[in-house]
C-alpha cells in the first residue's frame, strides 16, 4: 500500500507557511512504516526539534485505477478518515533552502497517526467538517469544501501517475493552524463531531 499526500491545498494554510499557491497538486509519499494506528502513542525522534501537526482527511482507495476521470472518481473509495501528517519542519526548512528533496521531514517512522475509517455515505464529502484538539484547545479546524482540489480531483490527478490500489491512502491536505508538538502533549481528531483519535506524544 502507498500513502499518497497533497500539499499546499488549502488557501490560508499557504499563506501561513507562507508558501506560493500551486498551479497543481503537490505530491508526495510517506512508507507504511510511518503509519501509527488504534491511538498508539509517537515517540519523539531524537533527529528533530521542531516537528509540527497537520490534520487532514483521510480517504482509503477500494480498488485498481489509473487515468481515472473526475467523474468516476468517487467509485474508488467508499470510506473516510482522520489522520496527521506530522512534519519535522527543521528537516524540511534545511532541505529547502538548499533546493533538495524533503522526504525525511515528511516519511520519517510515526509521521502518519491515522484513525479508523467511517464509511463515506454518512457524509458529504465535499462538506465535512473536520478539526483538532491540542491538550484540550482547539488548534485547527476546516471543511473540505475549503480545498483548493476536491478529493475526487485529486483522485484523478494523482491517478493520471501512478495506478491506485486497494488499501492504498491518500492525505488529502491541511487547513491553518498547524504548530509544534513537544513531549506529553494530548492530540485529539475529529470528523464532525465525532472522536476519530486521542492519542499522546511520548
Amino acid at each position: 500500500m502507498k500513502i499518497i499526500c497533497i500539499g499546499r491545498n488549502y488557501v490560508k494554510h499557504i499563506k501561513e507557511l507562507g508558501n506560493e499557491k500551486p498551479e497543481n497538486p503537490i505530491i508526495f509519499l510517506k512508507p507504511d512504516s510511518a503509519l501509527i494506528k488504534n491511538n498508539d502513542p509517537f515517540y519523539y525522534p531524537d533527529f528533530s526539534t521542531d516537528i509540527h501537526y497537520e490534520v487532514e482527511i483521510l480517504i482509503k482507495i477500494k480498488r485498481v485505477g489509473k487515468s481515472i476521470p473526475v467523474n468516476f472518481a468517487h467509485m474508488y473509495y467508499d470510506e473516510i478518515g482522520l489522520g496527521i501528517d506530522l512534519t519535522a519542519r527543521d528537516l524540511q526548512s534545511m532541505a529547502k533552502a538548499k533546493g533538495l528533496p524533503w522526504d525525511l521531514a515528511k516519511g520519517f517512522n510515526g509521521s502518519a497517526p491515522i484513525s479508523n475509517f467511517i464509511f463515506k455515505n454518512n457524509f458529504n464529502v465535499q462538506d465535512v467538517n473536520f478539526s483538532l484538539k491540542l491538550n484540550g484547545s482547539l488548534v485547527q479546524a476546516s471543511n473540505t469544501s475549503h480545498m483548493l482540489w476536491s478529493i475526487d480531483e485529486i483522485i484523478a490527478y494523482v491517478s493520471k501517475y501512478m495506478t491506485l490500489k486497494k488499501g492504498d491512502i491518500l492525505f488529502t491536505g491541511t487547513p491553518e493552524g498547524v504548530g509544534p508538538i513537544k513531549i506529553g502533549d494530548q492530540l485529539e481528531g475529529f470528523i464532525e463531531s465525532k472522536n476519530m483519535f486521542n492519542f499522546e506524544v511520548r
